[in-house]
């Protein structure tokens, strides 16, 4: 496969992983809402295996943009960098935390993927609108677009609903047990 057909599949990953999001965020709202239904239950069920999920979208990340700098040959801009310096250790972190189904994690996760985002979704924005200034330097701009699939879709977008797919999940798988907990509490008495 060629870097034209790994970008398409990746901007389809990403694509994915944003429909991923907001479905867990929707969930989240609706178990806030109501607590006893069924829909609320289905989050705790996710909850189950959320760092799971979390690290599969981390190292997908992570393998990704190590092929487009190791195999399609993209230079990594400044941005691209600190992006991957949040990025990488995920891949580590929530692997551990998921083999020792260890949900307190996310003191370790939120603060890295917090700035990774913010990061990521600054870059999103001067690919989107590059004719603005930036600190990256010239011979290695962050506005340069070796990926803009379907017209929106680049490498800072993927990053950015990679960090958002793992805040939202590891803090949902966080807050899990806790509510169960209170749950059995409330059915107890």
């Amino acid at each position: 496969m060629d870097t034209a057909a790994f970008s398409v599949f990746f901007a389809v990953l990403s694509l994915a992983c944003w429909g991923a999001t907001a479905t867990v965020v929707v969930l989240a709202v609706i178990r806030w809402m109501r607590p006893a239904s069924r829909l609320a239950f289905a989050l705790d069920a996710l909850a189950d295996s959320g760092l799971w999920l979390a690290w599969l979208v981390a190292a997908v990340a992570t393998g990704g943009s190590l092929y487009y700098s190791q195999v399609a040959h993209y230079q990594p801009c400044e941005l691209c960098w600190l992006q991957r310096i949040c990025m990488y250790p995920l891949a580590i972190v929530l692997l551990v935390g998921a083999i020792r189904r260890d949900r307190r994690v996310w003191p370790y996760v939120v603060p890295q993927v917090s700035i990774g985002a913010l990061i990521a979704g600054y870059q999103t924005q001067l690919q989107a609108f590059p004719h603005q200034r930036s600190f990256c330097s010239a011979l290695n701009p962050c506005t340069a677009r070796y990926v803009w699939e379907f017209g929106f879709i680049s490498l800072p977008f993927m990053a950015l609903a990679g960090f958002c797919f793992v805040l939202v999940v590891v803090l949902v798988t966080a807050e899990t047990p806790r509510r169960n907990h209170l749950l059995a509490q409330i059915g107890a008495s």
